[in-house]
């Protein structure tokens, strides 16, 4: 990451798209840790003159739409909405800087500190710490935007913060219990009996339940048998042997 010693860079407030292999623009740019970003014209390809293309070292032009974008205070970031786009944060500018009345458009850039919105963190533990640490390798600070404001995450020079990583994990504790919930077979539940057809629930208990498929035909099933299928998104047996068959008395 080549910040001069000599001076000091701009900063400026953006927004950034956050996948498994880190941080990229809106425009799909990518950013990579411990590199900065170096703007490039790409006015040849929007408008199909080579004669308004720029020398490497001549990005930013005042007469051109290229550079790195950012804007001057963060009222005004919010105030575009950008914040709901993804990650925001801080970034350095520096290089050639062309200054806006609201922004700057520059020739290099690096990100400062991020702030991650908590709905954009995955809700399984694995995932979550995977995904993590790609932001980690940035090494700037990282905060998480939770329900009482900024959340200290990870500090550069000292690593992940307590209180950032308790924000998370009662995040996935709650996941797991309302996947729980969702994963307790109840009445109205449908079964789907590989082979049969599908059955609904109409009595369950912590050794049984009770179906009917076809509204004519009504199983009790070993609830040990039953499995939620995740791919399938349904419950499912194919357990013959532990379905019992009673015809419904006619209504």
């Amino acid at each position: 990451m080549n910040i001069p010693d000599y001076i000091s860079p701009i900063v400026g407030h953006r927004v950034w798209q956050w996948d498994a292999k880190g941080l990229r623009s809106l425009c799909g740019e990518r950013w990579k840790p411990s590199q900065s970003l170096a703007a490039r014209c790409r006015a040849a390809a929007v408008v199909g003159r080579a004669e308004v293309v720029h020398d490497a070292r001549d990005v930013p032009q005042a007469i051109c739409t290229c550079g790195i974008y950012a804007v001057k205070t963060l009222h005004h970031f919010r105030s575009m909405v950008y914040a709901k786009c993804g990650i925001y944060g801080e970034v350095y500018l520096w290089g050639k800087v062309v200054e806006h009345e609201l922004g700057y458009r520059a020739q290099f850039a690096y990100p400062k500190n991020l702030f991650l919105p908590l709905l954009l963190v995955p809700c399984r533990m694995d995932e979550a710490e995977s995904r993590l640490g790609t932001l980690v390798a940035y090494d700037c600070d990282i905060h998480v935007l939770g329900d009482e404001g900024n959340v200290p995450l990870w500090i550069r020079g000292s690593g992940y913060d307590a209180s950032g990583l308790d924000l998370l994990i009662q995040r996935c504790k709650s996941w797991y219990a309302r996947r729980c919930q969702e994963r307790r077979i109840k009445r109205g539940d449908r079964v789907a009996i590989l082979g049969r057809g599908i059955a609904v629930v109409e009595h369950v208990d912590s050794k049984w339940i009770q179906a009917v498929v076809w509204n004519k035909c009504e199983l009790r099933i070993a609830r040990k048998e039953i499995d939620w299928n995740e791919g399938n998104a349904r419950w499912e047996t194919d357990a013959n042997s532990a379905i019992e068959c009673l015809v419904r008395p006619i209504q």
